[in-house]
């Protein structure tokens, strides 16, 4: 056995949250990091990087007797590292791409759903190639949604206050057969995995995102949360 948890059952975002659960669950029972890492024999050293919550796979055995040493199980441990999904509504404007992606870690976002018609940009690094590969490097899935684009011709109601008037029309855009599927898409990925809808625009209220966040809502019943 190669003693480390297999990439498709133990991804960098459950590695972050994993260090988390640990960490908490030292703290909650007054021990130092020596103390813990003494109670598991494993090194000081191996401990911190399980708790540094880098985009690491932490060996499995390593994991193991650190749940016995907090008398805690496997299985409990891993549960609770394991973020619960949902949406998350992203706009990137005000930001740079390195704020952008740490509040992506933040919130242990997986999967970034680019709704942009077109995704380019003035903004350094968030033209798709660029934005793509940022994300590649947190460990962060980019996946590019173009049927749930909003058409040139209907961004105009919402920069300029007739929002009910662009949503009426976008609603419209839904219909078809391509939105439907990346519809069905979206809504898949929310419900196995904490999602971030990418357009520019900070404010939901003023993006066509908000109608797309609604609509996978209705199909899922997650919950949609706005990134920090």
């Amino acid at each position: 056995m190669a003693g480390r948890l297999s990439a498709n059952s133990f991804d960098p975002t459950h590695s972050r949250a994993l260090a988390r659960q640990v960490k908490a669950l030292r703290e909650a029972r007054g021990w130092s990091p020596k103390r813990l890492a003494s109670e598991a024999g494993i090194g000081l050293s191996t401990l911190r990087r399980l708790e540094g919550e880098g985009a690491i796979q932490p060996g499995f055995f390593t994991v193991g007797a650190v749940a016995e040493a907090l008398n805690v199980s496997l299985d409990a441990l891993f549960r609770e590292a394991r973020p619960a999904p949902g949406l998350w509504s992203a706009g990137y404007e005000g930001r740079n791409i390195d704020s952008f992606v740490s509040s992506l870690l933040e919130s242990d976002i997986q999967v970034v759903a680019d709704v942009r018609l077109t995704p380019i940009s003035r903004k350094p690094g968030f033209s798709k190639t660029r934005l793509g590969q940022a994300l590649a490097e947190a460990g962060i899935e980019y996946t590019h949604l173009r049927a749930l684009g909003n058409p040139k011709d209907n961004r105009a109601p919402f920069w300029d206050g007739r929002v009910s008037v662009g949503r009426a029309r976008f609603r419209s855009v839904l219909r078809s057969d391509e939105a439907q599927s990346d519809l069905d898409r979206l809504a898949e990925h929310a419900a196995q995995s904490r999602v971030a809808v990418l357009c520019f625009e900070k404010d939901e209220e003023r993006c066509h995102r908000k109608v797309v966040l609604d609509t996978v809502r209705k199909r899922t019943s997650v919950d949609v949360r706005p990134l920090a």
